[in-house]
């Protein structure tokens, strides 16, 4: 039987190795850390850091201390993490952390994946899970985009393409490439447009015919991502109201919460929601074709109206 005693003690000594080893990822990371900085992150003494860095030393990690201004701790540049200090359950977390990112088409991640499973031996496969965010019918090209992109950020060379805008307009954009994000399961290109001379948010499956130009420019200021969204989005809102049929409810939970969702007696369901107003909002309405009744605003029950003879006009002719 355990004691109390024997569990404070194996508990201690848990919190102990925890923090032995994020002083070890710490240092990796950031290079020289003053025992103080250490101590007031732990909530310990930094006699209780000086004890943990000997602990580190008499274990074989590459630690010293500086004195004097500009000082600390630090670890041998040469120095990497062996494996045996990451657990099964950890290195697993860490696999499936990569294979999400490489689902993401981020490059250069296979390479990476393979060279993590050859440090973590122990895991007997790492192919159990695939995620994959890209649309059907993508084309190989895509990842060729990608990397473009990523070698003119990282060379700082303006980036020539076309561009299809949320209304189906196409244009030619020069842009200097600042940074790549994902979001709502699609990457996004943050640049600085040369033709609105100010930031501009890209979706990258709308980028064209990118090419790197020999042109190279000088960074920005640190990009401010709320004040691009609020810049980049519609100024004006719709509330929406649609009555749907139970056909379609995957389709509505991939996008709203059940809060925006209420069942109705005859087996139907209302969508009550607020969207930014656009061209947008219209396709996505038709896409559900007779499942989806537009109930609230007219202004677009009328419009989608229009749209469906339009439409019955191709066929009747």
């Amino acid at each position: 039987m355990v004691s109390t005693a024997d569990t404070i003690i194996n508990f201690g000594e848990k919190m102990k190795i925890n923090r032995l080893f994020e002083i070890t990822t710490i240092l990796l990371n950031k290079g020289t850390v003053t025992a103080k900085e250490l101590a007031d992150r732990f909530s310990v003494s930094t006699r209780t850091i000086y004890r943990d860095i000997d602990v580190l030393s008499s274990a074989g990690v590459p630690v010293y201390m500086n004195k004097g201004n500009g000082g600390g701790i630090a670890l041998l540049e040469t120095y990497a993490i062996n494996r045996t200090l990451i657990s099964d359950e950890e290195s697993e977390s860490l696999l499936v952390a990569i294979k999400t990112l490489q689902a993401t088409q981020y490059p250069e991640l296979d390479m990476v994946l393979e060279k993590i499973g050859a440090i973590f031996k122990k895991i007997p496969n790492h192919d159990w899970v695939e995620i994959d965010f890209s649309p059907w019918g993508s084309m190989a090209n895509e990842k060729n985009k990608f990397n473009d992109i990523k070698k003119a950020m990282l060379q700082r060379k303006v980036i020539r393409f076309e561009y299809v805008n949320g209304d189906g307009h196409k244009s030619i954009r020069l842009a200097e490439p600042q940074k790549l994000m994902f979001k709502g399961n699609a990457w996004y290109l943050i640049a600085y447009c040369r033709h609105h001379q100010e930031d501009r948010t890209f979706r990258i499956s709308r980028l064209k015919n990118v090419e790197i130009t020999a042109e190279t420019f000088e960074p920005k200021a640190k990009t401010d991502l709320e004040s691009i969204e609020i810049k980049n989005s519609l100024q004006s809102f719709v509330q929406l109201k649609l009555r749907c049929h139970a056909r379609v409810l995957n389709r509505l939970y991939d996008y709203f919460d059940d809060s925006f969702i209420a069942k109705n007696d005859d087996g139907s369901f209302t969508l009550e929601v607020t969207l930014p107003a656009g061209e947008w909002i219209y396709s996505y309405i038709l896409s559900f074709g007779s499942f989806v009744e537009v109930i609230e605003p007219e202004h677009i029950r009328q419009t989608i109206a229009e749209r469906l003879k339009q439409a019955l006009e191709f066929y009747e002719s």
